[in-house]
């Protein structure tokens, strides 16, 4: 009887203790709805979409810009051949015109000595007809004394006339070639004066042009960085967006890790009764949940760390470490002095208590079931390196995933990124 009394109240001693600890459970944190989950997904997933086709539009629009660029720098060349024809077609004018006065003053130089020689004849053929002695006149030739001063007259008008009719025609020739030497100068004046203004006028247009192409490269480069600054704005707001999200999801998670809590506390609190009453040891119950449910904590934990410094070799299923040395780029960075996570830290740390994970991301993409890329869904595991597996990141949906990604960096959200990707994806859950 006394045994008895004392395994009583032994039992009920330890119920009296569980049922303190039962009521010693906080109140239940907050449950977001379904519906509210699936509508901060919702709008998380818009806003990835106008960051998708804005990132589309800014490629374009840098496209654009770069051939306007060489548009420009084509431009500015066409105008720097079109001042140096320019500078030719003066400089042809100036000779053409300096020739041209040269001609002329050659011209008037020859005209002037036709005219001294014009006067010069007629003054001898005036004082040849005075002197009864005209060219061709019968007189010249009567008036001879002899017939010896006969020759000699003759000989001496013929010689004198025929110098002087000689010395016409050559002067006669010599206006001929300056005439035509002054209109050939006049012809080159024209044409290099057309072509001067030819020249001036492509210039003008090389100028417009050029002018043309610049503003047509400002205003680019303008929409540019309008569309950059609506990219960042539109990437804060899925950051942001991604952020509610996570909170709800974390909410939900701290609702049902608070009824996991409370269920087994009631279920140990019933076996500890059992065994006080005489009854033999219990099952105890296993901690559950859906895959959902798990994949859901999984990426709350993670998500939680955004922002967290990257540290080589830091982190583990408890939470962030101090890095190690690499004898290279992360001692640059001072890993080494940092608390912080690597990619396969993280990745450790936000599936920690739910699958044990290997501190290296080659052995991480064994650690679970392959499946194509096409098929990744939220929670997988995403790896890189196509010779040989340097970093794996957490796969969130709608074409976005959470990363430790280098040293100097810190734990990020960011697109998926296609360049070196492998094509299958490891799932560690469902």
């Amino acid at each position: 009887m006394r045994r008895v009394m004392i395994t009583g109240t032994m039992a009920v001693a330890a119920l009296l203790a569980f049922t303190g600890t039962s009521l010693a459970v906080p109140p239940p944190p907050p449950n977001p709805s379904d519906s509210e989950i699936s509508a901060g997904q919702a709008d998380a997933s818009a806003k990835a979409g106008q960051v998708g086709q804005l990132t589309d539009q800014l490629a374009a629009a840098e496209s654009r810009l770069s051939q306007l660029q060489g548009d420009v720098e084509l431009r500015m060349e066409q105008a720097n051949k079109a001042l140096v024809d320019l500078q030719s077609a003066r400089d042809a004018a100036g000779q053409a015109e300096a020739d041209a006065v040269a001609a002329r003053k050659e011209s008037d130089a020859a005209a002037a000595q036709i005219e001294v020689a014009r006067a010069n004849l007629d003054g001898f053929i005036a004082g040849s007809y005075q002197q009864g002695s005209t060219i061709g006149s019968i007189s010249a030739y009567l008036s001879s004394t002899s017939p010896q001063d006969l020759l000699d007259r003759a000989q001496m008008l013929a010689s004198v006339s025929g110098s002087q009719l000689n010395a016409l025609q050559l002067m006669q020739q010599a206006q001929t070639d300056k005439a035509n030497k002054d209109a050939a100068a006049r012809q080159a004046l024209q044409i290099a004066q057309q072509k001067q203004a030819a020249a001036s006028q492509a210039r003008h247009i090389a100028d417009s042009a050029q002018a043309d192409a610049v503003r047509a490269q400002q205003n680019q480069a303008a929409q540019a960085t309008q569309l950059e600054s609506g990219k960042n704005n539109v990437e804060q707001q899925l950051f942001a967006a991604q952020q509610r999200v996570a909170g709800l999801q974390g909410q939900r998670q701290r609702y049902q890790d608070w009824l996991g809590q409370k269920q087994r506390e009631e279920e140990e609190a019933a076996r500890q009764s059992a065994l006080g009453a005489g009854g033999g040891d219990g099952p105890v119950a296993p901690v559950t949940g859906s895959a959902g449910s798990l994949v859901e904590r999984v990426i709350a934990r993670a998500m939680a760390q955004l922002g967290m410094p990257y540290a080589w070799g830091g982190g583990n299923a408890g939470g962030p470490t101090l890095g190690i040395r690499d004898g290279g780029v992360a001692d640059y960075y001072g890993d080494y002095r940092k608390v912080g996570f690597d990619c396969s830290g993280l990745m450790m740390y936000a599936y920690g208590g739910i699958v044990s994970l290997p501190h290296y991301s080659g052995y991480q993409y064994t650690s679970g079931r392959q499946v194509p890329l096409s098929r990744m869904r939220r929670g997988d595991l995403l790896f890189w390196g196509s010779s040989d597996i340097h970093h794996v990141a957490l796969y969130l949906g709608n074409g976005m995933m959470i990363e430790a990604p280098e040293s100097g960096m810190v734990v990020r959200v960011t697109p998926v990124r296609y360049g070196d990707i492998l094509p299958y994806a490891t799932r560690l859950i469902g």
